[in-house]
Parts: C-alpha cells; sequence; structure tokens
C-alpha cells in the first residue's frame, strides 16, 4: 500500500524532459505567460519583434565593432522578452564576439528561423 501512495501522490520525475515549447524558434509557453494569454497581444509583440529583429540585424551588417555589441545586446534582450531563445543565444555569441563572422552567420539563421515561424503563426 505504501508503494501506491507514494505512486499516487508524490509529484513525478519529469523535471529531465525537454519543453516542446522550448525546441520552437519562439516559446509560445513563455510569451503566454508574458502576455497573460491574450493571443491578439501575442500577435502584434511578435510581429512588431520580427521588424526589430530584421532591422538591427541591418544595421549590425554594416555597424563598427562596438556599435555591433550594443546593437546585439538590444536584440538578445527582446529576443529573451518574447522568448525567441536562439535569437538571444545567438545575439548573445554575437555581442561576445562582434567580429566573428560564424557568430553573424548563426544570427542571421536565427533571425530567418523566428521570422519564418512567426510568419506561419500570423497567418
Amino acid at each position: 500500500m505504501a508503494t501506491a501512495a507514494r505512486i499516487a501522490f508524490e509529484s513525478p520525475d519529469n523535471h529531465k524532459t525537454a519543453c516542446p515549447s522550448k525546441d520552437r524558434p519562439v516559446d509560445l509557453v513563455h510569451l503566454a505567460k508574458q502576455t497573460m494569454g491574450d493571443k491578439a497581444l501575442e500577435a502584434e509583440i511578435l510581429q512588431m519583434f520580427a521588424r526589430q529583429a530584421r532591422a538591427l540585424v541591418q544595421e549590425i551588417a554594416s555597424a563598427e565593432a562596438a556599435t555591433v555589441t550594443a546593437l546585439a545586446h538590444r536584440l538578445k534582450g527582446s529576443a529573451n522578452a518574447v522568448g525567441a531563445f536562439g535569437v538571444s543565444v545567438a545575439a548573445a555569441r554575437l555581442e561576445a564576439e562582434p567580429g566573428e563572422a560564424a557568430a553573424l552567420a548563426s544570427l542571421y539563421a536565427a533571425v530567418i528561423e523566428a521570422e519564418n515561424f512567426i510568419t506561419g503563426l500570423c497567418r
């Protein structure tokens, strides 16, 4: 009986499993928490983020290293706020290594992936 009670009342040990929402270009669970589940607000925020990310990437393409660092930092913060954690990681890498071509390419790829995901959601 003790085993049955333990199984019934203990919390499952599933904290090690991956959260599917974190595998997407935008973590929709995180975004829903930020917007308190308001779907219209989520769509508006995602569209604003996509426009901002595109603009920042275009600025980064022709900026000096110090400016690249600042722009990457701004993009990292915005990406974290909406749950675009892949963009955030790539922006953090570029922030740390502003002259690294691979870091810039990684950021471009992450932004494009997030934009495509957002476009698909907002249709």
